[in-house]
């Protein structure tokens, strides 16, 4: 029976264990808290669900999916990592994170600094241009005619081939971008990221604007950002492909 390890069990990490569990995939959560307190997290999921170490949860994977702060990520267990292939959710931003010399310059990506800390593990770049729900509203069985795309990027052929399947039997497709030198075309502000899963794009930008224009000025505000309430749009591989390869690179100093 196939097993999906996660480090990380917030939005995006639980919403992708949901749809493993649903696809008949056993998954073992995990977090920096404790499995006590994933209790509640699991009994959700049902049986096919349990909670561990971080340690436990890497070597329990066929796969596992990383989904933490990327400012956190020399706390990953390299050992336990050591030939899994590890799907990476991580997106590096300053202002939470701290900032990293090699990633504000461009020198690097946040996904290949992570692999060179995990020196032995098979990482491969994914669910980090997708919000928690739309992963949830866009995931589509294998023959839909609207199944959306998300994009891949990564060193290993067969790693990139293995999360490929996974992400198939979690509900999308998916487009290769490249090795992880590569993967900054679907990192944030670029073409590819959060907005052309929107079904109203424009609508959810100013809303998000509105939303973090209020959070700096102190002004209350909402606990779900109004761009959760948009249904989605089910992002076709064609128009990934055009989007990856014409969006700009967008170092940390330029982003809005």
């Amino acid at each position: 029976m196939a097993t999906l390890g996660l480090i990380g069990s917030g939005n995006i990490g639980t919403t992708v264990a949901r749809l493993a569990v649903a696809a008949g995939i056993d998954v073992v959560l995990s977090n920096s808290r404790g499995p006590e307190t994933l209790a509640e997290t699991v009994a959700g999921l049902g049986e096919r669900a349990r909670a561990a170490t971080p340690e436990e949860a890497a070597r329990a994977g066929d796969w596992v999916v990383v989904s933490i702060p990327m400012g956190a990520y020399r706390k990953l267990p390299a050992a336990a990592l050591a030939g899994k292939v590890m799907l990476d959710t991580s997106n590096y931003y300053p202002v939470r994170d701290g900032h990293i010399e090699v990633l504000d310059s461009g020198k690097t990506t946040p996904s290949e600094l992570v692999q060179e800390h995990l020196d032995g593990a098979k990482l491969v770049k994914a669910f980090n241009n997708i919000t928690d729900y739309h992963i949830s509203a866009l995931a589509r069985p294998a023959d839909a005619a609207d199944r959306a795309a998300l994009p891949i990027a990564g060193d290993d052929p067969q790693a990139k081939a293995s999360a490929a399947d996974l992400i198939s039997r979690l509900g999308f497709d998916t487009v290769d971008a490249g090795p992880l030198a590569e993967s900054w075309r679907f990192d944030p502000e670029t073409d590819p990221y959060v907005w052309p899963y929107h079904a109203d794009p424009d609508a959810a930008r100013a809303g998000f604007v509105k939303t973090i224009e209020a959070i700096r000025s102190g002004s209350p505000t909402p606990t779900q950002l109004p761009t959760s309430d948009d249904p989605g749009f089910p992002l076709p591989a064609a128009r990934l492909r055009t989007l990856l390869a014409d969006t700009p690179r967008k170092l940390t100093a330029d982003r809005a």
